[in-house]
């Protein structure tokens, strides 16, 4: 295929001669420019005017690396987030932490001040989990044989008793809450010293004093102490308080519900009471009264001993006879032969015969 120049060059003056004539005001006006400074001012006059098509000739550039920039900035912001997230959770678990070691924190000062008050020895416990049986009311703590703790000891909190130690292992031991339907604890009311007993309610976690009289004084509010009539737990410690107070003239008892005031359910650590207030022993018992049965057998009374003055006969048991004087005989009657007691002794008188039937 033949090349033929475009129809613009073939017009006018031949290619070669275009080229050089502009060729020679290229160079005319660059050493114009470079002497005389003379198109500085035309130079910034046409910058001015080429300016918007040269920001429109650069949109394109513009919008590909700001798109690039775009998502890179997105997936950047996307990794800072996932990170300021998992910095989020650290946070949010060591401030967790620190929230439970300030609520231990209290709880043991709570703890080691009431352990100066209490006229006892304790020992400091931590709570490991609860029994498996959920019909109880039971709590787990890590102490055991091995640390001195036996089987019966109370144990309480900075507020109040929680409960007793019903089972014993060589590191664990069960403690029965103050609820649990099989406890009982003997009580007194603080404002009048009445005393009674509590018992648990199970899972309502409230405690009931059973029979007690219609008109008992007990108020909303009273506050029951520990009687420390019973021996195991020591007298005045805090054991509830009355909510609600059932007077029925009909029944032979009034209902009486308390709140316990210890944290039963809420606290993590507890102390256990080690040794209790020696206590006076007790008056030794009386002998029983001998029965019935054991009474000695009455010696039989012989037939014509005579009963002494002012002792009845006993019932059934035949009189005995009198000794009469013998009659003086008569005048002109013979004498009867003297006869002496030995040989003749007086008849007794006959039992009455029985009638035949």
């Amino acid at each position: 295929m033949e090349y033929s120049p475009p129809p613009l060059f073939k017009q006018g003056a031949p290619a070669r001669v275009k080229v050089t004539v502009f060729a020679f005001i290229s160079i005319v006006l660059l050493m114009v420019d470079a002497r005389m400074h003379a198109l500085d001012t035309v130079r910034q006059v046409a910058g001015t005017v080429l300016y918007p098509l040269q920001v429109a000739a650069l949109v394109p550039r513009d919008a590909l690396a700001s798109m690039g920039s775009y998502f890179s900035s997105i997936s950047s912001l996307k990794q800072e987030v996932r990170d300021l997230q998992i910095a989020q959770v650290a946070v949010a678990e060591k401030l967790q932490q620190a929230q439970l070691q300030t609520a231990e924190n209290a709880q043991l000062r709570k703890l080691m001040g009431a352990r100066e008050h209490v006229p006892v020895k304790t020992m400091l416990s931590e709570i490991l989990y609860d029994a498996r049986d959920s019909s109880s009311r039971k709590i787990v703590l890590d102490r055991g044989t091995q640390q001195g703790v036996a089987l019966g000891q109370p144990v309480i909190d900075n507020a109040g008793v929680v409960g007793q130690v019903t089972r014993v292992f060589p590191f664990t031991a069960e403690v029965t809450l103050l609820t649990d339907r099989e406890q009982a604890i003997p009580v007194q009311v603080l404002r009048n010293g009445l005393r009674s007993v509590a018992y648990g309610r199970g899972q309502s976690g409230t405690l009931d004093l059973r029979f007690v009289a219609p008109n008992a004084d007990i108020q909303i509010g009273d506050v029951l102490i520990t009687s420390g009539l019973d021996g195991v737990y020591p007298a005045g410690l805090a054991v509830a308080k009355v909510s609600k107070v059932e007077n029925s003239a009909a029944g032979a008892f009034g209902g009486v519900v308390c709140q316990p005031l210890a944290g039963i359910d809420r606290n993590r650590h507890l102390l256990i009471i080690t040794s209790l207030p020696q206590l006076p022993e007790r008056p030794p018992e009386e002998a029983p009264l001998p029965t019935r049965k054991n009474l000695p057998k009455m010696t039989p009374i012989k037939e014509g001993a005579g009963t002494p003055a002012g002792v009845d006969a006993p019932k059934g048991a035949a009189a005995p006879v009198a000794a009469k004087a013998p009659a003086a005989p008569a005048r002109g009657a013979a004498r009867p032969a003297a006869r002496t007691p030995a040989a003749h002794p007086p008849a007794a008188p006959a039992a009455p015969k029985e009638p035949t039937r």
